[in-house]
Parts: structure tokens; sequence; C-alpha cells
């Protein structure tokens, strides 16, 4: 399978990255600084590019069997559209690959799962260093979900650098759920999973142990 990673320089990117080469597929890291991602591979083809530049992008989906998009930024106050921009453009790219899968990572707190990380989280952290961010986050999957892509949206808990286990939950039901931790090899090992063998798409899945 050919994968375009977008975000692949760190986090979960990264980790999907290293998950698809190991698994032998040919991965293409879409990077605005290709020298960020230090690893090299004859799999691995390193593109530079932004996700907030449509030509960028249907540069790089041009012949991608799937794109995954791992994006991510700091805790701020500030405004952000990174999320919602990078969807959207993503989704325009996609129109020339309609066959391609989709899946793009959120978080915990993002659209109906709002509500599922526990007092502090729900509380504190949320509404006061990531409202914002959340705020884009929601745009994204209300685009994504009105779009006519093959998608699914990726939901990890508490991410940690702990080691690939293989063994978590995906819960698409999270009535009565309180989100846990999950590492950030795990979400890799579920995300490329479902690209080989989908059963989640078109769906929402919390990802916790």
């Amino acid at each position: 399978m050919k994968i375009l990673v977008v975000g692949a320089s760190r986090g979960i990117g990264l980790e999907v990255v290293r998950e698809a080469l190991e698994r032998g597929h040919e991965v293409t890291a879409l990077l605005r600084d290709p020298a960020k991602l230090a690893m090299s591979h004859p799999n691995l083809n390193k593109v530079q590019g932004d996700v907030g530049n449509l030509a960028d992008l249907r540069a790089a989906v041009v012949g991608r069997d799937a794109i995954c998009s791992c994006v991510g930024i700091g805790p701020t106050r500030k405004p952000v559209d990174i999320f919602s921009r990078g969807a959207r453009n993503i989704l325009a790219a996609l129109e020339g690959a309609p066959k391609a899968r989709f899946v793009s990572v959120t978080g915990v707190g993002a659209g109906d799962s709002r509500g599922h990380g526990g007092f502090l989280y729900d509380k504190i952290f949320q509404p006061l260093l990531l409202r914002t961010i959340y705020a884009d986050k929601d745009r994204e999957e209300e685009l994504i979900k009105a779009s006519s892509a093959n998608w699914m949206i990726v939901r990890p808990g508490f991410l940690t650098d702990g080691p690939r286990t293989r063994h978590y939950r995906a819960l698409v039901d999270i009535n009565g759920v309180t989100a846990g931790k999950i590492s950030r090899a795990d979400v890799a090992d579920f995300i490329v999973d479902q690209l080989e063998r989908p059963t989640f798409f078109g769906q929402t899945p919390l990802l916790i142990y």
C-alpha cells in the first residue's frame, strides 16, 4: 500500500511512518522541513510541503492508496484553524483520488467525545488550554463527516510514549466511558491495521487501554 502521512516528523505521525514501513508499505511523508525527519528507509519518500497549501497536497496524493493526517500543535489560547484548513485541503485534494482511504487523528474532547475526559480534563485543562484547538478540531470533524471521502476519524485518549502493546480498545459507543491512556505507538498500530483491513471507516473510534 502507498501511504501519505501528513504531520510525520513527530508524535503519532512519526509512529505511523515507522509502523507502516515495518509492515512493508511505501510511505510518503509530507513535511514543511524534510530535515526534521531524520530516519531513512528504502520505502520512505520525504516531500517538502504544507497541509495548508492545496497545491502541495494535490501533488502528494497522486498515486496514494491512503492518506493519514496527524497534524498537531501545542496548547494555545490563540485562534486556531490549521486542523479545519488542513482537512479542507486534504478533502479537496482527494477529489482526484476518490478511492483513497483517509484517516484523521483528532482526540478525546472532539465532537461527541466532549465530556468523556474526566473531571480535570473536561472542566479545567480543555476549557483553559485547549479550547481554541478543540473548537477547530470540531470544525475539522464536521468537514470530514460531511464529505464524500472514504474516512475514519481516530480519537486517542491521553497519549503516552509507551511501547506498542496491540492490547487496546477501539470504542464507538462511549456512553458512560471516561477516556484513559493510549501510547502513540498503539494509535499507529490501530491506524495501519485499519488501512489494511478497514472495519471502522465512517466512524469515530475512541482509543484507550
